[in-house]
């Protein structure tokens, strides 16, 4: 049995713009979290169709953490990549929960019941804003988790993150 928290809650408020860190956000099911590009539907994919939606993403710390020191390029070296988890574009950070994990399953953020649908692999698009190389490969399969809704409620900064 794990359990985490929620270490950063992030909002983009048009397709492009850099995420703010805000200290709460209330969960929508179907629309995503209150304020943000997606939930207004102004967000960079918001007219292509997506398995699993948009409604919210997740990502670990420890990933972000192993971007700047722990993974390697095909010579060995660190890559060391810098990047905020607001960089990530993701909405949600967390600490200590499984997340590639969880598709398919239910868990708790805070007071919302989630579902995880598939992977939020990494895109070019987000290796251009963020202005980091090589960061989309540093996230295949590590790039965090996309996740539906399934009840509305207030996500804060430490709220517990643990299975249903």
């Amino acid at each position: 049995m794990w359990q985490g928290t929620v270490v950063s809650i992030h909002i983009g408020k048009e397709a492009g713009a850099p995420l703010e860190v805000v200290a709460e956000t209330r969960a929508v099911p179907g629309r995503g979290l209150e304020g943000d590009r997606y939930f207004r539907g102004r967000g960079y994919y918001s007219d292509r169709p997506s398995v699993g939606g948009r409604e919210v993403t997740l990502i670990e710390m420890e990933t972000i953490e192993a971007l700047e020191h722990g993974l390697l390029n095909a010579a060995g070296e660190r890559l060391g990549i810098k990047v905020t988890a607001a960089e990530t574009r993701r909405n949600i950070a967390t600490a200590g929960v499984p997340l590639n994990h969880l598709v398919g399953q239910t868990f708790w953020v805070g007071p919302v019941q989630m579902r995880g649908t598939r992977l939020c692999e990494p895109c070019k698009h987000l290796e251009e804003l963020a202005g980091r190389p090589h960061l989309m490969s540093g996230l295949i399969h590590r790039g965090g988790l996309r996740a539906q809704i399934l009840n509305e409620g207030i996500i804060r900064i430490g709220d517990v993150v643990r299975p249903a």
